[in-house]
């Protein structure tokens, strides 16, 4: 390998919107801000919310049972 052409390797702090914060090793080095991590991520937590915006679901409901009635 060539002398000093790659990145220094270094600990980098992450710190979450939710304040969590936990240090992984990067190039980038410092403090870093991101919006989301496991820790308040819906996939890791489990706690996913269903959003029905704008009754979409009642929307179809309505709509598939006119379809069935009309076609009995």
């Amino acid at each position: 390998m060539k002398a000093d052409i790659h990145p220094k390797y270094e600990e980098t702090q992450y710190i979450c919107a939710c304040g969590e914060r936990f240090v992984a090793m990067s190039t980038m080095g410092g403090e870093r801000h991101i919006e989301i991590c496991s820790a308040c991520h819906p996939f890791f937590t489990g706690k996913e919310k269903l959003i029905d915006t704008a009754g979409r679901i009642e929307k179809f409901r309505r709509r598939y049972a006119k379809a069935q009635s009309q076609s009995a």
